[in-house]
């Protein structure tokens, strides 16, 4: 997804695959007695993160162990900044999860095109100005919260408007800890689109895969479900069937994988998708705010991370097995789903997942403030 700064500090998202432009803040209400629990564990599983993909520079990490770690890290910071004080303002429609595959299909088929009859150099030349931008939005957007903790309130509340010369119509609205927080997002920029260096790639990837899973908002459990089968069968195909998505994924020089050193000269990187991080992930974050929602403890959020865990130690496990590109969503979505479902099977759940819906929660909002 490609993200813009809106005005209350979060991001818009346009979404490639529809077209659809999305104002995504914050989500379901939470208690004021997991709120310190929730930020303490994200701020240890962001050190984490940050420890681990720092660590290959100064000591040789196992690459299959990197990539179950780095993806499970991710997936639990995503999820727990996904949960807010103010429910979201959109979320995805049962027919954007139906399109999704096709979408995506069609644009991963055009990108295979392009590598084949246009020069790669000015393809990726392309793609890097692109992201160059975008990577700038995402990577000052995740480290924006951190950021203001530090700055007065004047810098992160009021706002400044910049108005477009010739254009007085078109302007721009942000605060000094926007700016601030742009600061490291464009010498992270540069520093990859000058040195294409794995470790820029990776953080740029990481920034982009937790803000999807903060802002992107599946609204129910039934849509997620649609949009992991219709993207577990899209994964297989393209992996198993064609050589599409794998020749995409070697010739895209840009930051939508995430590139883990092995130390062998003739595979120097183990390669991991965002999108088996972000799809995925917005599924389990789903299941954290449904335990937020019920002021109860995050038992189907734990559920759904531990069949995520699963399911990415398992495509290693088969990658290494067969020495061969797996999908690795064809492992993950049954894990993600069989461990949710059955644990809210044996608790008698299932109706109550089934109905939780975060558009109607965005109503009753909404109406809540109208009456008042």
């Amino acid at each position: 997804s490609t993200f813009f700064f809106n005005r209350s500090g979060g991001i818009l998202s346009l979404d490639p695959t529809t077209g659809s432009l999305y104002t995504l803040i914050s989500l379901q209400s939470k208690t004021k007695t997991q709120r310190p629990v929730m930020k303490n564990c994200e701020r240890i599983a962001n050190l984490a993160l940050a420890g681990l993909s720092l660590a290959p520079l100064v000591v040789r990490v196992n690459p299959n162990l990197n990539v179950i770690l780095t993806a499970c890290l991710t997936v639990y910071v995503g999820c727990f900044r996904s949960v807010k004080d103010t429910p979201p303002t959109e979320t995805m429609s049962k027919e954007h999860a139906m399109r999704f595959p096709l979408v995506g299909s069609a644009m991963l088929l055009s990108l295979f095109l392009l590598f084949k009859f246009l020069s790669k150099d000015l393809v990726n030349a392309v793609l890097t100005a692109y992201f160059f931008v975008l990577g700038i939005v995402a990577l000052s957007a995740t480290l924006l919260p951190a950021i203001r903790r530090f700055l007065p309130d004047p810098w992160n509340d009021n706002l400044i408007v910049w108005r477009f010369p010739y254009f007085r119509s078109l302007e721009v609205e942000f605060t000094k800890s926007q700016v601030i927080a742009g600061i490291p997002g464009t010498f992270f920029c540069a520093w990859y689109a000058w040195k294409k260096h794995w470790l820029a790639n990776n953080i740029l990837g990481l920034s982009f895969c937790i803000q999807g899973i903060e802002m992107l908002s599946l609204g129910s459990f039934k849509t997620g479900a649609i949009l992991l089968v219709g993207l577990f069968f899209y994964d297989i195909f393209w992996v198993f069937f064609t050589p599409v998505m794998v020749s995409v994924a070697k010739s895209f020089d840009a930051p939508i994988k995430l590139l883990f050193p092995t130390g062998d000269a003739l595979r120097p990187y183990s390669m991991l998708g965002l999108g088996d991080i972000v799809i995925p992930g917005i599924f389990v974050a789903l299941a954290l705010r449904f335990d937020v929602s019920r002021r109860s403890k995050p038992q189907y959020f734990t559920s759904a991370f531990v069949g995520y865990t699963a399911g990415v130690v398992l495509t290693i496990v088969v990658m290494n097995w067969f020495q061969a590109a797996q999908p690795a969503l064809l492992y993950i979505v049954p894990a993600v789903i069989g461990f949710l479902g059955s644990h809210c099977f044996w608790n008698g759940d299932i109706k109550p997942l089934m109905a939780f819906d975060e558009s109607k929660t965005t109503e009753e909002v909404s109406n809540k403030t109208h009456e008042e």
